[in-house]
């Protein structure tokens, strides 16, 4: 099935019941403490709770978290736990059976499914809920401004509670990272031009860098798996914004707005130019032909090559995707940023995904269903999982054993007063300590730069600083920006189809063009012919539609 339609279609098949579900259950009294006050019910209550499961938690049943939030809150929790693989399946049966549990959360709930069921009344509006005892909500929609506007449906509705996690050197993740033993050994200065690019990966193939007398060296790789590692990413922002959206399996976005109208650059003479100075790099051996079709493991064991560094740039979001940050190499301490790249026409461009609830996946964490007969209290238990202590309890662990409060005179990750620091790293994979990043949380930027630097585990600092100098300066305009949609069913469906077809034909071209298998000057027209085919007019007027909608109004 093609990706993006599986929720999709089975929403579809449900909706034939929607009609007939049942009413709203009548709400129970309940002795409820005052706002932003704990125990928040004064009488011990059950939650029924529809969790999606994650493979980083052993048992939430019996995790320490929800074991400490039940204690806290006086709300027993009784899990109905989806498996990762079979979650969309298993939320689609549950909304379509009319037999609902009180609360939904970790799915991502697609705007489209708040916006069907939500005007079915399945899904409660939130809006009086946030007015009336939102203290930690209204907290985090005055740090996060734009968080209360992307969460609120067309029809003025907020059914659903984000997770809100501002990475901030994720959103500038269209990063080129160079070797700089090479740059020092050649004495080459670092690129700020796409001319001087070609000069410095020029060098790197035919300058012996490595200095093994051998020519190894791979001037510049990608890959086609992951986020901000294709080929087109970063450097075609020196010739047309370029702001890739998508996670595999979902198809790679490229939208842009420009004066209010949604665009898309891959049918723009400026893209044309851009393919063909890629084409050029390619065609010198400047950029490795298994960019095309490796992952970011394969592009990792170029990056830590055994004997000598054969790899002279990556196009990465952080040096660990081609390096290992755990590696014996510490190779990965070798390579810095170059800057957006200027192009021949000065254009010179970060592309930037500005919002911390940007993936869908943060959409949707918290949703109460009519079923619950104790909505009040299933909204203050999520409206106190956006304090500091409770985002640092649920993804980093508990106080004192995982992190602690800084101390007076500790600085932070930008150079400010810290906020808190890290005291243990849990070992990579299951545990049963937190929830990893299940349910609605708040980490600013702010917040997560107030983590104290520590010398001994640089990532975060060089992360930051690397963000901060060479991509923060060219950081693409906001209002061209297009914000994360709400989708009615109809236009989703039709969207989804047309995204899948449209997207993976446009980067299957993007590798023939640049590899030469196609010509791009003689093949252009029928390239351009090809879309119009497959009704991108029809793709852009949907998502024209949906912005409209939304902000049309404001």
């Amino acid at each position: 099935m093609k990706a993006g339609l599986t929720v999709l279609i089975g929403l579809t098949a449900v909706l034939s019941g929607c009609a007939e579900q049942q009413s709203a259950a009548p709400a129970v009294q309940e002795d409820l403490s005052e706002p932003g006050q704990f125990p928040i019910t004064k009488e011990k209550i059950t939650l029924k709770v529809l969790v999606k499961g994650s493979p980083f938690i052993e048992d939430i049943t019996t995790n320490e978290f929800t074991k400490y939030l039940e204690e806290k809150t006086n709300i027993h929790i009784e899990w109905d736990v989806a498996p990762e693989k079979s979650a969309a399946e298993r939320l689609n049966i549950v909304l379509g059976s009319g037999d609902y549990p009180d609360v939904i959360m970790g799915f991502g709930v697609s705007s489209t499914q708040q916006l069907i069921y939500g005007s079915q009344g399945v899904f409660l509006p939130l809006n009086e809920m946030i007015e009336k005892s939102g203290i930690e909500t209204k907290k985090m929609f005055a740090e996060v401004p734009y968080a209360k506007d992307l969460i609120t449906a067309p029809d003025g509705n907020i059914y659903a509670l984000p997770q809100i996690n501002e990475c901030y050197h994720c959103s500038l993740s269209q990063k080129m990272w160079i070797y700089k033993p090479w740059l020092d050994k050649l004495g080459l200065q670092m690129p700020t031009t796409t001319d001087e690019l070609y000069e410095v990966l020029k060098a790197f193939k035919t300058r012996d860098p490595n200095g093994n007398g051998k020519a190894d060296e791979i001037p510049l790789a990608g890959a086609s798996i992951g986020p901000a590692v294709g080929i087109d990413q970063y450097i075609m922002n020196a010739f047309i914004t370029n702001n890739v959206d998508g996670s595999p399996p979902n198809p790679e976005k490229r939208f842009f707005v420009s004066n209010g109208k949604v665009d898309v650059p891959f049918n723009k003479p400026e893209w044309k130019e851009g393919l063909k100075y890629l084409h050029k790099l390619y065609a010198e051996g400047l950029i490795a032909p298994q960019s095309f079709t490796q992952d970011r493991n394969q592009a990792k064991q170029m990056g830590e090559n055994p004997d000598v560094p054969i790899l002279g740039a990556a196009l990465a979001q952080h040096n660990g995707t081609f390096t290992d940050f755990n590696g014996k190499s510490g190779r990965w301490l070798e390579f810095v940023t170059a800057p957006a790249l200027k192009g021949p026409n000065g254009i010179q461009i970060a592309a930037s995904r500005p919002y911390g609830l940007q993936g869908q996946q943060n959409w949707g964490m918290y949703l109460i269903t009519s079923a619950s007969k104790h909505p009040e209290a299933a909204f203050r238990l999520a409206d106190a999982l956006y304090s500091n202590e409770m985002a640092l309890r649920t993804t980093i662990g508990r106080p004192d054993v995982e992190w602690a409060w800084a101390e007076k005179g500790e600085a932070g990750i930008d150079g400010q007063p810290a906020i808190w620091k890290q005291l243990k790293v849990l070992p990579p994979g299951p545990q049963n300590i937190h929830w990893s990043q299940t349910g609605p949380s708040m980490r600013t930027n702010k917040f997560r730069f107030g983590q104290v630097a520590d010398p001994n585990n640089p990532a975060e600092l060089i992360l930051y600083k690397e963000t901060k100098e060479k991509y923060e300066p060219y950081r693409q305009d906001e209002k061209t920006v297009l914000p994360p949609l709400f989708f009615t069913n109809e236009q989703a469906t039709e969207a989804a189809d047309l995204e899948k077809t449209i997207n993976d034909y446009v980067k299957e071209m993007i590798a023939r063009f640049v590899t030469g298998d196609v010509n791009i000057d003689s093949d252009w027209e029928t390239y351009l012919k090809n879309l119009e085919d497959m009704n991108l007019q029809r793709y852009l007027e949907i998502y024209q539609l949906a912005y409209d909608a939304k902000y049309k109004k404001q």
